[in-house]
C-alpha cells in the first residue's frame, strides 16, 4: 500500500506567513504544537481561532475543533488558513491583556464545516449588541426572527393598483399599459402626489433590493441593508496594535456627509383614547411640572402610506421621576421589566416615550406659549440625543441586514404649545445616524437647543482621548444664491439633519384595550394621588360588607391597576395571565374562570380585611324636634353594657 499523501497548508497572521505539511487525516487539535512553533512565544493557546478569511470569515476556536480532520473540512492542498490571537505579555511596549474570544454560540457564523454551534444558553431574539461593523451574521434570514407584522409586510407585493386612464389608455379592459400599470411602492410620483415625506421602512427595504439583488443576473445573495458605523474598527487585518496605539485607513472611519434620511421605521403614531393624553396633561395642569411617560401598545400596518406601520399607543407608564417647571430628570426604574412582562401579557410592547413642554400663556383661556416652531426648533439637541439612546436600546431585528439589525422603531413624541396657543402633538424618530454618532460619541448637544455640536479628540482633561476617534463631519445645505454647497459641520451644525417627522392622531372610533383606566396613575405622590389598597378594593368593589364579583372582573382592565397588582405577588403566573387576557379581551368566561381561581380569592380577602369600613349611621340629635329618645334614656342606653366589676 502507497503511503498516504501530505498535502501543504498556508497559514497567515499579524506576524507573518508559513506553511504545514500534514496529512489529511490529521486532527486540528494535532496542528496545535506546530502552529505555536511558528508563532510568537507569547501568544495564548487559548485564544487561537481559525479562519477562511482575513476578514468577515467564518471563525472557530481551535481548541473546539477536537475530533475535526482536516479532509472532514474540505480543506485541499495549497489552500489558506488565517490565525487570529492574543498576546499574554507586553507588546512593544503597551500592555496587553489576554482575554478568551468569546464563542458567540448565538451567531452562524461561528462555523468552519458547516456544523453550527451549539447554543450553552437561551437568547433573545434581537442579536446582541455588535462593537464592529464586520461581525456580521451569515444567512440572517435562517437565524433573526423578525416581528409578526414585518413578516406580513415581507409577503406583500406592495404594488399601488391604478385605474385605467380614459385618455391616455388605448386597450381593452383586460389590457395594461404604462398609464394604467400598478406602480412600485417608493414611486417618487405617487409620494409627491400624496404629500408623503418619507418612505416607509419596507417600500425603502423593497427599493434597495432592487438595485442590491438582480434574480436575472442569478448571483449570490446579499442582505441590502447595513447600519452606519462611525467608530474604528476593533479587528483591523493588518496587523497594527489596535485603537489607540495604532490606526490605518482601513480601520478608521470614513468622512460623515448628513443627509436628510429618506425612510423612516415607523409612519404613524396613533392614540387609541384621548383620555391617555388628558391623565398625562392633569399632572401639568394641577402641578405646573413637566411629565414624561413610556408608551405601551402594538405596531399595526398603516394602509395610508405603501407598506406603513402605525404604533397603536393602548397605555402610557409613568417612571420614578424628578419634575420641574423646565424639565423631568428620571429616576432608576427598579420594576421596569416587571412593567414590560405585564405588556407582554396583554400583548403589548414599549413603542416610545411622551414628555410636556408647556408653559402657560397667562391669559387665563388655557392657551399655553409656542416655543417649537420653524423659525426655532422641533425637537431640542438634548432631546435627540435623549431619542437616539433609547433608539439604540431597542434596536429592530431583521433578517434583511447583514447585523441581524436595522435602525429601531421606538418613537418620541411631544406634548408642547402650537401657533394657535393650544397643545399638539409631535412624533419624531432620531435618523439612523444620529444613533451612531451618540453610539460613537462623535456629537453632544449644546446650549443652543437648535443646533448639536461635533466634540473634539480631546477629553475634559485637555489631554488627548484615547477611546473617541472623531472623523470629518460635512453637511449639505442651500446657500443665499441657491446653490447646494457642503458645510464643515465643526464646530456646530442644524439639529434638522438628525430627525425624521412622524405623523399622528386617533382613531374615528375608539376602541382602546383598556377600558376602564381610572385608578390612580403611579409615582404621583408629589400632587397628592398614591396607589393604596383601598384604591384597589374601590376599584373592585370590595368593601367589609359585600364583595360585587363581577364588578371586579369589569374593571380589571386598567393597565396601571394591572401593574399594581403584579407588584403585590398575590396572583401566581397562570392567574396573572389569565387576568390580563380578561383585561384585554373582555371575555365573561374567562372573567368567571378567574373568579374561581384561588389568587383571586385571596386578594379579595385581602381587600376586604384591608379596605376601610363603611362610615357609621350618624343618630339624630337629642334636641332636635324629631328625637325619640330623652336625656335620660340615651344616658342610659350609653351605660348599658358597662360593667362596675
Amino acid at each position: 500500500m502507497p503511503p498516504p499523501k501530505t498535502i501543504v497548508l498556508r497559514f497567515e497572521s499579524k506576524d507573518g506567513q508559513f506553511r504545514l505539511s500534514v496529512l489529511p487525516s490529521e486532527l486540528f487539535t494535532s496542528l496545535l504544537s506546530q502552529i505555536l512553533e511558528n508563532l510568537p512565544k507569547n501568544v495564548d493557546s487559548t485564544t487561537l481561532t481559525l479562519s477562511n478569511r482575513p476578514h468577515n470569515g467564518e471563525e472557530r476556536l481551535l481548541s473546539q475543533l477536537k475530533g475535526v480532520t482536516i479532509e472532514r473540512v474540505g480543506l485541499r492542498h495549497g489552500d489558506k488558513l488565517y490565525l487570529k490571537y492574543s498576546e499574554q505579555a507586553a507588546m512593544n511596549g503597551h500592555s496587553t491583556v489576554s482575554k478568551s474570544m468569546p464563542t458567540q454560540p448565538h451567531n452562524s457564523s461561528n462555523r468552519l464545516n458547516g456544523a453550527p454551534v451549539l447554543p450553552t444558553e437561551d437568547l433573545p431574539i434581537a442579536p446582541p449588541p455588535q462593537t464592529s461593523s464586520t461581525a456580521t451574521i451569515k444567512n440572517p434570514w435562517e437565524v433573526v426572527q423578525q416581528s409578526p407584522l414585518d413578516n406580513e409586510l415581507d409577503k406583500q407585493d406592495g404594488k399601488i393598483s391604478r385605474p385605467r386612464d380614459q385618455k391616455m389608455c388605448r386597450h381593452g379592459p383586460k389590457g395594461m399599459c404604462d398609464y394604467c400599470m400598478p406602480l412600485e411602492p417608493y414611486a417618487p410620483e405617487y409620494l409627491q402626489d400624496k404629500k408623503i415625506k418619507h418612505l416607509s421602512f419596507h417600500s425603502y427595504l423593497r427599493k434597495i433590493n432592487s438595485a442590491t439583488n438582480k434574480p436575472e443576473l442569478k448571483t449570490s445573495y446579499m442582505p441590502p441593508l447595513s447600519e452606519p458605523f462611525y467608530r474604528v474598527k476593533h479587528d483591523c487585518p493588518s496587523g497594527h496594535p489596535q485603537w489607540p496605539e495604532g490606526i490605518c485607513t482601513k480601520c478608521q472611519p470614513s468622512a460623515i456627509t448628513l443627509q436628510a434620511q429618506p425612510f423612516r421605521m415607523v409612519d404613524h403614531v396613533e392614540f387609541s383614547s384621548p383620555a391617555l393624553i388628558n391623565s398625562l396633561l392633569d399632572f401639568w395642569r394641577k402641578s405646573g411640572a413637566q411629565r414624561i411617560g413610556f408608551l405601551y401598545g402594538r405596531y399595526d400596518p398603516y394602509t395610508e402610506v405603501p407598506l406603513g406601520t402605525k404604533a397603536v399607543v393602548e397605555a402610557i407608564y409613568e417612571p420614578p421621576q424628578v419634575d420641574e417647571v423646565d424639565g423631568c430628570t428620571l429616576q432608576e426604574w427598579d420594576n421596569e421589566k416587571e412593567v414590560d412582562e405585564v405588556g407582554r401579557l396583554c400583548g403589548l410592547q414599549k413603542l416610545g416615550v411622551i414628555f410636556t413642554d408647556l408653559i402657560d400663556a397667562g391669559a387665563g383661556d388655557g392657551t399655553v406659549v409656542c416655543k417649537r416652531h420653524i423659525d426655532s426648533y422641533y425637537l431640542s439637541s438634548l432631546e435627540i440625543a435623549f431619542a437616539a439612546r433609547l433608539q439604540a436600546q431597542n434596536p429592530k431585528p431583521t433578517k434583511w441586514s447583514d447585523t441581524g439589525r436595522f435602525g429601531s422603531s421606538f418613537v418620541t413624541c411631544v406634548l408642547s404649545g402650537d401657533e394657535d396657543g393650544g397643545i399638539a402633538i409631535s412624533a419624531f424618530q432620531a435618523s439612523n445616524s444620529a444613533v451612531e454618532m451618540i453610539k460613537a460619541d462623535i456629537v453632544e448637544p449644546s446650549a443652543d437647543p437648535s443646533v448639536m455640536l461635533v466634540r473634539g479628540e480631546e477629553d475634559d482633561d485637555g489631554s488627548q482621548s484615547r477611546t473617541r476617534y472623531i472623523p470629518e463631519v460635512f453637511y449639505r445645505r442651500i446657500n443665499e444664491y441657491g446653490a447646494s454647497v457642503q458645510e464643515n459641520a465643526k464646530p456646530s451644525f442644524p439639529v434638522e439633519y438628525l430627525l425624521v417627522t412622524l405623523t399622528h392622531g386617533f382613531p374615528t372610533e375608539s376602541t382602546p384595550v383598556f377600558r376602564n383606566s381610572d385608578f390612580p396613575i403611579e409615582n404621583r405622590e408629589v400632587i397628592g394621588e398614591s396607589q393604596e389598597l383601598r384604591n384597589v378594593a374601590a376599584k373592585l368593589g370590595v368593601n367589609s360588607d359585600r364583595i360585587d364579583a363581577e364588578k371586579g372582573v369589569r374593571s380589571a382592565s386598567d393597565f396601571h391597576l394591572l401593574c399594581f397588582l403584579h407588584g403585590m405577588g398575590i396572583l401566581n403566573k397562570e392567574e396573572e395571565a389569565l387576568l390580563c387576557r380578561v383585561a384585554r379581551t373582555h371575555d365573561l368566561s374567562d372573567g368567571f374562570q378567574l373568579l374561581n381561581t384561588p389568587g383571586w380569592a385571596t386578594l379579595l380577602a385581602i381587600l376586604k380585611e384591608s379596605g376601610e369600613r363603611p362610615p357609621k349611621r350618624s343618630l339624630s340629635s337629642p334636641f332636635s324636634p324629631g328625637s325619640l329618645f330623652s336625656d335620660d334614656e340615651l344616658l342610659a342606653k350609653r351605660f348599658k353594657g358597662a360593667s362596675l366589676r
